[in-house]
């Protein structure tokens, strides 16, 4: 049994589409410790292939040399092989500093001598399926692709305390992620999530993070006569993934919440604007994508999507505001 230590990505969703990679290497006799940063650490803890979860004591955006180091040093002869996900040198220093013999990762930011396989950095204008870039380290172990949909686990009744914490019937309600930690131009207009609050025809519950609380809040002021639960930065991780997992259906952007439930097997409508679900698609037999610039049926072009811009440089994000609050009701009620 090989003991290898997994260095996971730092943004939920990319978390989620590693799940086949670990399940590929598991399947191949790799025993996985995965090290995560905390805002990540919950989505490991739900994935079978999994032997057990370190959060990191690492603050993002820092190098924290000693911390790196004594962590490196704690973890000396306790592995036989790591894979870095994140393309960023720091990542690569705790398995460098560990000792470990074999690290394997993307070339990345000019990791020569951190990593002992290094795998050829893609084309970053041809934006690779995220899913199969990470199992892309696994492939320059020689190793074979396995499947392409992530899968995660929740326990029952750890679902059913969930549910009963906010007063919530499993099926009973729809899921709203309105939110998108990369910027607005990923985001579905306010007024728009608010009308389709209106038509659901059953509770919604919306979940987003504590910053995106007052978007939230300014959902429920306009869904008059809607109700809906805000619980934007009330529920943990673990908690969202809880109740995603026993809604009736969902709808969000293009975010990490979005692939939470594919992984779940939730019904769900995922609407994508300035991204591609070329790139990151819900990976579900459920999903159900809207896409303007792929959409034969929509008349004006729109030759400037994708763009992968934070924020609408026409300033109009047509993309998104054209897809209208009854074209998804109308798909939701059909799932």
């Amino acid at each position: 049994m090989t003991r290898t230590l997994f260095i996971a990505p730092q943004w939920i969703g990319d978390a989620v589409m590693t799940e086949p990679l670990l399940r590929t290497l598991h399947r191949h006799g790799e025993q996985i410790t995965v090290a995560a940063l905390p805002w990540v650490a919950p989505i490991y803890q739900h994935m079978d292939s999994v032997m057990q979860v370190h959060e990191l004591p690492f603050v993002h955006g820092k190098l924290q040399w000693s911390a790196r180091r004594a962590l490196g040093q704690r973890w000396r002869g306790l592995f036989d092989r790591a894979y870095v996900a994140p393309n960023s040198f720091k990542s690569a220093l705790v398995p460098w500093m560990a000792g470990i013999p074999e690290r394997i990762g993307y070339h990345g930011e000019s990791r020569y001598g951190v990593l002992t396989k290094r795998i050829p950095n893609p084309d970053p204008d041809r934006h690779p399926p995220m899913v199969a870039f990470y199992l892309g380290l696994s492939n320059g172990s020689g190793r074979d692709m396995g499947s392409m949909r992530p899968v995660l686990q929740r326990p029952t009744e750890v679902v059913r305390e969930t549910l009963q914490a906010y007063g919530l019937r499993a099926g009973g309600y729809t899921v709203i992620a309105p939110g998108a930690e990369y910027g607005p131009a990923k985001m579905w207009p306010v007024h728009h999530v608010a009308a389709l609050c209106q038509w659901a025809g059953n509770p919604v519950v919306l979940l987003a993070s504590a910053k995106e609380r007052e978007l939230c809040a300014s959902i429920v002021d306009s869904a008059l006569g809607a109700q809906v639960h805000n619980l934007a930065g009330i529920t943990s991780l673990g908690q969202a993934l809880d109740l995603i997992s026993a809604a009736r259906d969902m709808v969000s952007n293009d975010s990490g919440l979005m692939h939470v439930a594919a992984a779940l097997g939730v019904p769900q409508v995922a609407v994508f604007g300035s991204s591609s679900p070329r790139h990151t698609p819900p990976l579900s037999d459920k999903a159900h994508v809207i896409w303007l610039a792929d959409d034969p049926h929509y008349l004006p072009v729109l030759d400037c999507a994708p763009c992968f811009e934070r924020t609408c440089r026409f300033g109009h994000t047509r993309c998104l505001n054209d897809i209208k609050p009854e074209r998804v009701a109308q798909l939701l009620q059909s799932l």
